[in-house]
């Protein structure tokens, strides 16, 4: 459990954070646990991660800030081990470089710096610039696959569903139209339950003659027998 001072500590910064953003990086608190942050770094223009979106996540310990968190990626990105702990300055892989005066926004800063950075580091991993432009350009539709990603961070998926939409802009109005078989059940009962009642219309107005001659030619039948009952 999160101690007193650790849980203002943290809520004075997410509020820091929404009034002033810093660039390139986004960050918010789990709803459930004021000790777990999910992140997303926008990578620099100039560099393999330019257009990549990389989201990740930062567990505080309960004696934050006087401990530092663990920091980890879940996008994968071509620098950095996916679901493992990086080892950085501010991370609890260096507890003795660690300033209590340090902050999210400064983590995440100093992440987003080293990220586009080449030193190897533990956790780091080596690719070519084309494998990390290939997973930037990816890192978008990979996020927007995660359910703790799309319920915390809205803004990315729809972004991403209107990338969607301009890349398929006949996908929304095809699947909006129903096919025969997507008719609701009532409706094609409806449907079929007219065309007998049509059917049944025709057949009397179609048979309505034929009782008229029968009533025309027994009423005949009787006029032309009345002589012969006067006999």
């Amino acid at each position: 459990m999160a101690e007193k001072a650790c849980v203002k500590r943290l809520q004075k910064e997410y509020r820091a954070l929404c009034k002033e953003p810093v660039s390139h990086v986004v960050a918010r608190p789990s709803p459930n646990d004021i000790l777990e942050w999910y992140y997303v770094l926008e990578g620099s223009e100039g560099t393999p991660f330019a257009g990549g979106l990389y989201y990740g996540k930062i567990k505080f310990p309960p004696e934050y800030p006087f401990k530092p968190p663990g920091i980890s990626m879940v996008t994968p990105n071509g620098r950095f081990m996916t679901q493992k702990k990086i080892c950085l300055s501010m991370s609890d892989f260096h507890p003795e470089s660690w300033n209590p005066m340090w902050s999210v926004s400064s983590i995440l800063t100093g992440l987003l710096s080293f990220m586009m950075d080449t030193s190897p580091t533990t956790g780091s991993v080596t690719t070519t610039v084309a494998e990390k432009q290939k997973l930037a350009k990816a890192s978008l539709a990979f996020n927007c696959k995660n359910p703790t990603f799309r319920k915390l961070l809205p803004e990315y998926v729809e972004k991403y569903e209107e990338q969607q939409l301009l890349v398929h802009p006949d996908q929304e109005q095809v699947s909006s139209v129903p096919t025969q078989a997507e008719i609701p059940s009532p409706l094609l009962d409806g449907l079929n339950s007219v065309e007998p009642h049509k059917d049944m219309e025709n057949h009397r107005r179609k048979s309505l003659p034929t009782w008229l001659l029968l009533l025309l030619v027994s009423i005949f039948g009787v006029v032309m027998a009345l002589p012969l009952l006067q006999l």
